[in-house]
C-alpha cells in the first residue's frame, strides 16, 4: 500500500501542500480532513493492476459517502456499490452513473427496488429467495426487467474480526452454494428477472489473498454448472474486503491479487466487478483532534482529546487499531496513555496504551480515518458531526459543513399544552 497522507519535514507536518497547523488555526478541532490525490492514487493503483482484465470497480459506498469523494471517484470512472435508497440517492447527487450501480444489502424494501429499476442500476445482489420474489413482483407491476446477480455465501473464514467477516454460513449475508443453484433456475423462470452476474463478499480488512482464492475456485465451480444448464451469465463480482495497514500488518500486493484472480477468470468471458471501499479511502483521511486535559491515576494515565466514539466508532466497536500521533512540540518524557474521548461511556476510546508524548492543547492526529468514519458518525450526547475537509494540492475545500445545534434540533418538537 502507498504511504501515509501525512508528511513531516523538518518537524512540520503536511497533507499533500498544506501544514496542518494551519488547518488548525482555521477550522475547529476535531475535523476529519481527506488526500484527494491519495483518494485518486488509491483508485488508479487498483484500477492499473487490472488493466489486462475487463473490469469495473464499484467503490462501497457505506466507507465514505460524501458527495465530494463520490464525485470524485465518478469523474475517475468508478462504479459504486450501494446498500439502501439513500446511497443510491447520494451517488446520483454526485453524478455518478446509475448503470455503473450495483445494490447489494439483505433489506432491500419494496421503495428501494422501486427506485433502483427507475434508475436502470447496473444490477441487483439478491441476497434471499423473498427479496428475488418481491423484485419480480415490482418490475413486473412497472413493465421493466430487473438484472439480477445472485450473492453466493461460498462459507470461507477471511480470518477477520467477526463483526466484518461476511462469507461463513452462518452469517446473514447471500445464499449458501447448495440453494444458489435451484435459486438461479427459478429465476430464470421468472418474466421480470434477467440475470446479469453473481456476486460473492466473504469480509472486510483481509490481509490474505488465499481466502479470496479459495472463494474464486467455488464461484467459478457454479458458473461452470450453470452454464451446464443454459444459464449463462456477463459477469463476475467478487466483492471487496482488502484490507489496509493500521498497525504494521501484512497487506495484500494489488498486483498479486489481481494476478491470481485474472487466473481463475482467464477464458471464461467474464466481466470483473469489484466493490472496494477502505482500500481507496482509509488512508485518505485522518482526524485532527486536541488534547483537553491529562488525568494520571495509580493505575492509568488518560489523555482526554475532543475526538469521541461518535466521531470514530471502530475502536470501540471492532477494538480497532488506529495510528495516534502528536505533532506538537512536548519536550515531557514518553508515558503511557489511554486516549480517551467525552463521551459518557467506558467504551469512548480511541487508543489504549500508547507510548507517546501528551500535553493539554496538543494536536493530536488519528490516521487512517478515511473509511468508517464520518460514515458511521452519530450524535450521541448530542455532539455535532465534524466539518469534513479536502485537501487539494495548496488548498482546503470544505466538503461537509460543521453541525450547528439548530441541525441537531431539526424536526423535534414540543409537546403544546392540551
Amino acid at each position: 500500500m502507498s504511504s501515509s497522507i501525512l508528511t513531516n519535514n523538518n518537524d512540520k507536518f503536511f497533507i499533500e501542500d498544506v501544514d496542518v497547523k494551519s488547518i488548525i488555526k482555521k477550522f475547529p478541532t476535531p475535523s476529519y480532513v481527506y488526500s484527494k490525490q491519495k483518494i485518486i492514487d488509491n483508485f488508479e493503483n487498483l484500477d492499473t493492476a487490472f488493466e489486462e482484465v475487463d473490469h469495473l470497480i464499484c467503490f462501497a459506498v457505506k466507507a465514505n459517502s460524501n458527495l465530494a469523494i463520490l464525485n470524485i471517484l465518478a469523474k475517475n470512472g468508478a462504479g459504486f456499490d450501494i446498500v439502501s435508497g439513500g446511497e443510491l440517492k447520494r451517488v446520483l447527487a454526485a453524478n455518478g452513473d446509475p448503470a455503473k450501480i450495483v445494490f447489494s444489502g439483505v433489506g432491500k424494501t419494496k421503495e428501494e427496488i422501486k427506485l433502483a429499476i427507475e434508475n436502470n442500476i447496473l444490477t441487483f445482489n439478491v441476497e434471499s429467495e423473498a427479496e428475488l420474489d418481491r423484485i419480480q413482483e415490482i418490475a413486473n407491476a412497472m413493465n421493466k426487467k430487473a438484472s439480477i446477480s445472485i450473492r453466493v455465501n461460498p462459507n470461507v473464514n477471511a480470518k477477520t474480526h467477526p463483526y466484518i467477516s461476511t462469507g461463513l454460513k452462518e452469517n446473514k449475508f447471500g445464499v449458501s452454494e447448495e440453494s444458489a443453484f435451484d435459486l438461479y433456475k427459478k429465476a430464470q423462470s421468472l418474466d421480470a428477472i434477467e440475470i446479469k452476474g453473481i456476486d460473492c463478499h466473504i469480509g472486510s480488512q483481509i490481509t490474505d489473498l488465499k481466502p479470496f482464492e479459495d472463494s474464486l475456485k467455488k464461484l467459478n465451480k457454479l458458473v461452470d454448472k450453470l452454464e451446464a444448464e443454459g444459464i449463462n451469465i456477463t459477469h463476475l463480482d467478487i466483492g471487496g474486503g482488502i484490507g489496509i495497514s493500521y498497525e504494521n500488518e501484512k497487506t495484500i500486493d494489488l498486483n498479486k491479487y489481481a494476478e491470481i484472480i485474472s487466473k481463475e477468470i482467464h477464458g471464461k468471458g467474464l466481466k470483473l466487478l469489484l466493490e472496494p471501499g477502505r482500500v481507496i479511502t482509509a488512508d485518505a483521511g485522518v482526524i485532527l483532534t486536541k488534547v483537553e486535559y491529562i488525568k494520571k491515576t495509580k493505575d492509568k494515565n488518560f489523555a482526554v482529546i475532543d475526538a469521541a466514539m461518535n466521531d470514530l466508532m471502530r475502536p470501540s466497536l471492532y477494538e480497532a487499531f488506529h495510528k495516534i500521533i502528536n505533532i506538537s512540540e512536548n519536550n515531557d518524557e514518553e508515558s503511557k496513555f489511554d486516549i480517551v474521548g467525552p463521551i459518557c461511556e467506558t467504551g469512548d476510546f480511541i487508543g489504549k496504551d500508547r507510548l507517546m508524548r501528551a500535553a493539554p492543547g496538543n494536536i493530536l492526529v488519528i490516521m487512517d480515518t478515511g473509511a468508517y468514519a464520518m460514515s458511521m458518525s452519530s450524535n450521541y450526547n448530542s455532539r455535532p458531526r465534524l466539518f469534513e475537509l479536502m485537501i487539494d494540492k495548496q488548498k482546503i475545500h470544505i466538503i461537509r459543513e460543521q453541525e450547528s445545534f439548530d441541525d441537531l434540533i431539526r424536526g423535534e418538537k414540543i409537546l403544546k399544552d392540551s
